[in-house]
């Protein structure tokens, strides 16, 4: 799968490395394998990637940067694929919404995940103890702020950025 992400301060994937930590039942990501997708693409081989990275580009022209900021840990109860709770940091960005709105224009929305669904968050971890993530999700953070001033195109198969866009592109 290909998507069109938000690069991630080392704060914010820091913060999500911790408090996995608390959830040692459940699936935690890596450092370095956190992500905020702004907009999943579709999949294919390297031909569909390349139309799909010409397309994602034109869609992005005149994006300007905006602002996030991390605003809590909360939980998905069921998940709409894999393993269930999903514990993660909340991401309040209205940019990052309407970009996302403004690619679902040009690339289908994935049904239950996206469009009206869409919930901007970077996944702390899956599965495990209910109890140990209700407990994590009563937890107080400090919020985190930062400027979305670049997106990447994303590799999920691979787990790896395969090129980069500044913004405002």
């Amino acid at each position: 799968m290909y998507s069109i992400n938000v690069p991630l301060p080392s704060a914010v994937t820091s913060l999500a490395a911790d408090l996995a930590t608390d959830l040692p039942l459940a699936q935690r990501r890596g450092r370095g394998e956190h992500t905020l997708v702004a907009k999943r693409l579709g999949n294919g081989d390297h031909a569909a990637y390349a139309r799909l990275e010409a397309q994602g580009r034109e869609a992005l022209r005149g994006q300007p940067a905006f602002e996030a900021q991390i605003a809590g840990v909360e939980q998905f109860e069921t998940a709409v694929t894999g393993p269930s709770p999903v514990v993660y940091l909340a991401v309040e960005s209205p940019g990052l919404v309407d970009l996302h709105e403004r690619l679902c224009d040009r690339f289908d929305p994935v049904d239950e995940m996206e469009g009206a669904e869409y919930i901007p968050h970077v996944t702390v971890a899956r599965g495990g103890d209910r109890n140990a993530a209700a407990r994590l999700v009563e937890r107080d953070i400090e919020p985190i702020r930062w400027t979305v001033d670049e997106l990447t195109f994303y590799d999920a198969d691979r787990n790896q950025p395969v090129s980069r866009v500044s913004l405002p592109a």
